[in-house]
């Protein structure tokens, strides 16, 4: 496959159908159920159901009704994820003095609202806040609704996960659903090697493979600068290829140290891999 640009994909028609199947999957739940444990660190799968409500009510509140939270100044990266931290753990917080049906019944209302809100954006105008992540001072929109896609995506596939074979986690990992949480994620990989050393021509190839589609990338050096595009390059200094069910655990947070490398297949020089484990599509 020759190489082509990558374009951050369309995600707003998604929002309404992913929310649609995590609604109906917790609508189903056991009460024992709303208290297992999770790949989110602490959280159980209650903790995660509330930071969904939480998180989404922030982002309809700034970005549709322009309401900002006032926190002090955010001079650096550092200044953000403790700004986060504590917003998060006071969503959290919150979120346990509601009731399962009634965090179910409001998921399903914002979930509502934020279809709405990203379906009605100018997805090339640019964004209330960029995508950090990706090492980015401004992002369009069409970046930044990817990226609230691919939160929704990685915390219902925290409670999926969680609830075991009656999570059914493979209904996300399908390519409808899994691609647009790649083509999106993969963005965070030329940011996460920015200090790398490697030489003007280093080039790593990203092999993603799910049940009934494969997506490559190839990342190369070039003017100091790391590109990333579609498709895979001949000789290439390192390869690594892994299960999307594994990619989505190392950009998201779930799958660290040894775990990481013992899950995929990687080979060629090991200063192209190192950065690579470290590599999070989310905010850490």
């Amino acid at each position: 496959m020759a190489e082509q640009r990558l374009i951050v994909p369309d995600t707003s028609h998604l929002f309404a159908p992913l929310r649609a199947g995590l609604v109906a999957l917790l609508r189903a739940l056991e009460p024992a159920d709303w208290d297992r444990p999770t790949v989110a660190g602490a959280w159980r799968v209650r903790d995660v159901v509330a930071h969904l409500l939480d998180a989404e009510l922030r982002t309809i509140g700034a970005h549709r009704d322009g309401h900002m939270l006032t926190a002090g100044e955010v001079r650096s990266y550092a200044d953000a994820m403790e700004l986060i931290q504590r917003l998060n753990a006071e969503g959290v917080a919150f979120g346990r003095r509601l009731s399962p049906q009634l965090l179910v019944d409001l998921l399903a209302v914002t979930g509502d609202w934020m279809s709405t809100f990203v379906t009605s954006l100018d997805p090339d105008a640019r964004a209330v806040f960029a995508v950090a992540w990706a090492g980015e001072s401004q992002s369009t929109n069409r970046f930044d609704t990817a990226r609230e896609y691919t939160e929704r995506w990685h915390h219902e596939m925290q409670i999926r996960t969680a609830l075991g074979p009656r999570g059914n986690a493979t209904a996300l990992l399908s390519e409808e659903f899994a691609v647009p949480l790649i083509e999106t994620s993969v963005r965070a990989l030329p940011h996460a090697y920015h200090e790398s050393a490697a030489g003007d021509g280093s080039t790593l190839v990203v092999v993603i493979d799910g049940s009934s589609w494969r997506r490559t990338y190839s990342m190369r050096r070039e003017a100091g600068e790391w590109t990333l595009r579609v498709g895979d390059t001949p000789n290439a200094g390192a390869r690594i290829a892994g299960d999307v069910d594994v990619w989505w655990r190392l950009l998201f947070n779930a799958l660290k140290g040894a775990e990481a490398t013992r899950s995929f297949v990687a080979t060629g020089a090991p200063e192209l891999l190192a950065p690579l484990w470290g590599t999070r599509s989310v905010m850490v």
